[in-house]
């Protein structure tokens, strides 16, 4: 074939690609054959390249965050007191289940009960600082400060340790809720580490009555 011929041919398939393609993809956006319904999951390869964007993303984004130090129990209560407050609902915890409604999201929130296994403890502070677009999953940083967060870092870490029952143990003797006095002496079943806990993170796990797998 002469070479002038097949810089033509070359010369129309990159026109054919920077025109048709663009279109094509124009054109999908504006039928609305995708369906966006949250009741409806999302295609496996919208799932993995969302997820793997997502991982990548906050790897990047969380590195060079200092770690805060060792965290002691009383951060680790604080800590369950501000995951209460706001992550419960979504997340549940260890004997907890989310709220029903959180099953109706498109990502489902994964449960936070192995907090080691996929995240550093940075990963995870980043997420809860920043949010993450699309998920559900908000920004806090305008609603806590950066200690509280770590404080959450540093009970999910804690919860690793302690008995399944611990969680329902300290809601039920309403550890939080404008309490100002000193913490009270949990049971022997749930007492927090008295030796200071570093934290480190994960998220993941299927069921809340038990360590689970974790995914990121």
């Amino acid at each position: 074939m002469p070479r002038k011929k097949l810089l033509h041919i070359l010369l129309g398939a990159v026109i054919a690609i920077v025109f048709i393609v663009p279109l094509g993809v124009y054109s999908f956006v504006k039928s609305g054959i995708y369906n966006v319904a949250a009741a409806h999951p999302h295609t496996k390869f919208t799932e993995w390249i969302t997820h793997e964007t997502m991982i990548h993303a906050v790897r990047r984004h969380s590195a060079g965050i200092p770690l805060p130090g060792y965290i002691a129990g009383a951060q680790v209560l604080r800590g369950f007191c501000t995951y209460e407050t706001h992550c419960v609902a979504c997340h549940g915890a260890a004997a907890v289940a989310r709220e029903q409604w959180a099953a109706g999201m498109e990502p489902t929130p994964p449960y936070l009960l192995d907090t080691t296994s996929k995240w550093t403890p940075q990963q995870l502070f980043w997420i809860a600082k920043n949010g993450i677009k699309m998920t559900g999953m908000p920004s806090w940083r305008g609603s806590l400060s950066d200690g509280q967060i770590w404080d959450v870092v540093g009970f999910l870490e804690a919860m690793r340790d302690l008995p399944p029952q611990t969680y329902v143990q300290w809601r039920s003797r309403r550890m939080c809720g404008g309490f100002k006095g000193p913490w009270p002496a949990p049971g022997p079943a749930s007492t927090p580490p008295a030796e200071p806990v570093r934290p480190t993170a994960a998220t993941g796990g299927s069921a809340p009555s038990s360590k689970a797998a974790a995914r990121p």
